[in-house]
């Protein structure tokens, strides 16, 4: 889920949203009804880039509670490819677009809102360990049904850590809500595609569509580049010596890049790229020690 942040070295001021727009485009032959399985969805209201930086708590996606001192989170603009179709790719099935759905318009900011008055919060945040609960109930939600998708907890905590600090009611200049930062467009493409009801607007709702969201791209990234295979393996991203593991092109990296980048922009016809490192390198930092860990 793609974001434009400018943030300053001390008090991380938010200038952007979290996360990306996504191209919207499903699977064909993998239907709700035959490879989907999700438990009942809910609408109910009030629920809801340095390593150094990650490490020491300062999330990316929207203002912190509290600021570190001398740190630095780069800008993580993404590339303009980000709403393509997926391209056709050698030796994998061809993936055709939804027929109801088309890709979101590029983000940018929200016409309702200005850098004067966000981010902002409706409502208020949800305590941390229900946070926790949200999370760690998401990630082990199955939203497929016949592919072995397993979505590790940890990465969905330290991404919401990255994301919105587990602020659950905040909203970015663009218009990303809550824990996950999720988009208008997101939320729609999700539940469209799962036979979903979730409210981004709801801790419940904005997780599982995150959820979502990371098991279509496990899939999807699996079943283009690595042979139908969904694990989440670190030690694929360590291959070569002189490649920093958080700029290898595994699926583990593949989908946090995505993420927060947008799938069309990572996923290529020759290959996968990389095109927010720092960001990865932010996300799989948290995912080893996460200030988040003592809720």
């Amino acid at each position: 889920m793609r974001k434009s942040w400018a943030l300053a070295t001390v008090t991380a001021v938010l200038a952007g949203a979290t996360v990306a727009g996504l191209g919207a485009y499903a699977f064909s032959g993998d239907s709700p009804q035959s490879e989907v399985t999700v438990a009942s969805a809910t609408t109910s209201a009030g629920e809801p880039d340095g390593a150094a930086a990650a490490a020491a708590g300062v999330p990316s996606g929207a203002a912190p509670t509290s600021a570190a001192p001398n740190l630095v989170a780069p800008s993580s603009s993404a590339g303009a490819n980000q709403l393509r179709k997926p391209p056709t790719l050698s030796g994998a099935p061809t993936r055709e677009p939804h027929p109801e759905l088309s890709p979101p318009p590029v983000r940018r900011p929200h016409p309702m809102y200005s850098s004067n008055f966000c981010p902002f919060h409706q409502g208020v945040d949800a305590p941390k360990a229900d946070v926790r609960v949200a999370l760690e109930t998401a990630a082990a939600t199955k939203f497929w049904t016949t592919s072995q998708v397993d979505l590790p907890p940890m990465l969905m905590k330290a991404t919401a850590w990255q994301e919105s600090g587990w602020q659950s009611t905040i909203i970015a200049c663009d218009g990303g809500i809550g824990t996950m930062q999720i988009m208008p467009d997101t939320e729609e493409w999700m539940n469209e595609r799962f036979g979903t009801d979730y409210s981004a607007r709801t801790l419940t709702g904005n997780t599982m569509i995150a959820s979502a969201y990371f098991q279509w791209l496990i899939k999807w990234f699996g079943d283009n580049y690595f042979g139908g295979s969904y694990v989440l393996n670190t030690a694929d991203c360590a291959k070569d010596p002189n490649v920093p593991d958080y700029k290898e092109p595994c699926l583990l990296n593949a989908v946090i890049a995505s993420y927060n980048w947008g799938y069309g922009g990572v996923g290529t016809a020759t290959g996968i790229v990389i095109p927010n490192p720092q960001y990865v390198s932010n996300v799989r930092a948290l995912m080893v020690s996460c200030p988040c860990s003592v809720y």
